[in-house]
């Protein structure tokens, strides 16, 4: 985009400097004064079409650790001066226009010559203005735009020129000034607009329709519970947003990532040339009390696992329950202290928890890879489990040891119509006798009905 840009002005400067050339020739030729001066304006029209060239072109560099977001914003810098440029222009114009009109008629009537220097001036504006417009249309481009209505500037001043050399022949020394007059009061409120609208784009100015355009997106993609800050600006064609949204506190990292991506996504599909951020921040808005427990508890210094989180309501009293795992070598005390932190944390957190009962139990690392099946262990652990006659049936057994750990799954079958708490106070009282026996053990038993 910003090469096709470049090229458009490259081969806009060539074409006004041609323009240039062939004025000031038969303008020197013909002792025309208007085609002479309308080459001077060429000329300095070069001038700023270089300028905007070089903008384009420093639009291009990528960006670096000084311009994180780009050059593009040199882009509209340049805009900007092409703007005061056609401006200046203008004033310088109007100003003329009055001054000679005020004066006397010239003595050096300009020949057919003049009028040939014109009128190629004329072709090279009317082949800018169609090459510039279809650019814009198809890229745009403040430096493009910048130099589009420096095109319009050229054709009317050559314009005026040439009227102004047909009415002093005819003797209407007056109207070649008063069209200048009125060409120079519409370049100054063109170059106004545009100077306007650059210098809001070096502000960082940005639509409130865009803005709620991208918000809309946002809400509503799914997953989306509120929508915090939308920073947004403009650097050259492309619009970068800074968005920040709120997802449920309980989601995994993974599903916030996955609804930041869709949301960035939308707003691609839906908006071109934007580029967009997404950082999402955790709302406990209609999250479960069990769930912001979950997290505050996880939180802790110490605490190596949570589970069985629970809380229940006793005269609009609330009270929470829940276990805790830390290090297996921890001494009470330490762990005593974990808990006590814990029970804090959820208490200033979460408003109603009267209070929160903590289970401390030991942590194991479970390792993915064990050396070797214990089938010494297996035996054993067969023979406990023949103790217990509401055991209908003993299933397989599982004995792995990785280190000084062991892993123990066993599968046994209950009476069928045993309730699960039967079944729960036997399952527990198994283990710990099987615990009993092998040290650092961890203990798996899956009930089945018989």
């Amino acid at each position: 985009m910003f090469v096709h840009r470049t090229r458009v002005l490259q081969i806009s400067l060539i074409a006004i400097f041609s323009a240039f050339l062939v004025e000031l020739v038969f303008g020197l030729h013909s002792n025309s004064l208007a085609l002479i001066t309308d080459s001077i304006h060429a000329l300095l029209d070069c001038v700023v079409t270089g300028i905007l060239l070089l903008a384009a072109r420093m639009a291009l560099k990528p960006p670096d650790s000084r311009h994180t977001y780009g050059h593009g914003k040199i882009e509209s810098l340049g805009g900007l001066f092409g703007g005061i440029a056609i401006f200046l222009i203008a004033i310088y114009f109007i100003y003329e226009s009055i001054n000679r009109l005020q004066s006397p008629p010239p003595t050096i009537i300009p020949g057919f010559f003049a009028v040939i220097g014109g009128a190629y001036t004329i072709g090279v504006d009317c082949f800018r203005i169609i090459l510039l417009k279809k650019s814009i249309k198809k890229i745009g481009g403040t430096t493009l735009k910048a130099d589009y209505y420096h095109a319009f500037m050229d054709l009317g001043s050559t314009l005026v020129a040439i009227i102004g050399i047909i009415f002093a022949a005819y003797g209407f020394y007056s109207g070649d000034f008063l069209a200048a007059l009125v060409l120079g009061g519409l370049l100054a409120v063109l170059s106004i607009k545009l100077i306007y609208k650059t210098a809001q784009d070096l502000t960082d100015i940005i639509s409130p329709e865009m803005v709620n355009r991208v918000k809309k997106i946002v809400a509503n993609t799914d997953g989306v519970v509120g929508i915090n800050a939308v920073l947004m600006r403009r650097s050259g064609e492309t619009t970068f947003a800074d968005i920040t949204i709120s997802l449920r506190a309980d989601a995994s990292f993974d599903l916030a990532h996955e609804i930041s991506d869709r949301v960035e996504e939308n707003i691609k599909n839906e908006i071109p040339r934007i580029s967009a951020m997404i950082h999402f921040e955790p709302s406990w808005e209609n999250v479960p009390v069990d769930a912001k427990i979950y997290e505050i508890a996880n939180n802790v210094s110490g605490v190596m696992g949570v589970h069985n989180v629970s809380t229940h309501k006793i005269d609009k009293k609330t009270f929470a329950s829940l276990h805790v795992m830390v290090d297996r070598q921890m001494s009470l005390l330490s762990a005593h202290k974990i808990s006590e932190m814990v029970e804090y944390e959820i208490q200033h957190n979460i408003a109603g928890i009267e209070h929160a009962t903590i289970h401390l139990e030991p942590y194991t690392v479970i390792p993915d890879n064990f050396e070797a099946e214990d089938k010494a262990s297996e035996l054993k652990i067969r023979d406990i489990l023949k103790r217990y006659y509401d055991v209908k049936k003993i299933g397989r057994i599982a004995s792995l040891r990785f280190g000084g750990i062991l892993r123990i799954d066993i599968d046994c079958s209950f009476e069928k119509n045993a309730t699960i708490e039967d079944i729960h106070d036997l399952v527990s009282e198994i283990e710990h006798v099987i615990r009993s026996e092998f040290k650092n053990a961890v203990i798996t038993i899956h009930p089945e009905p018989s």
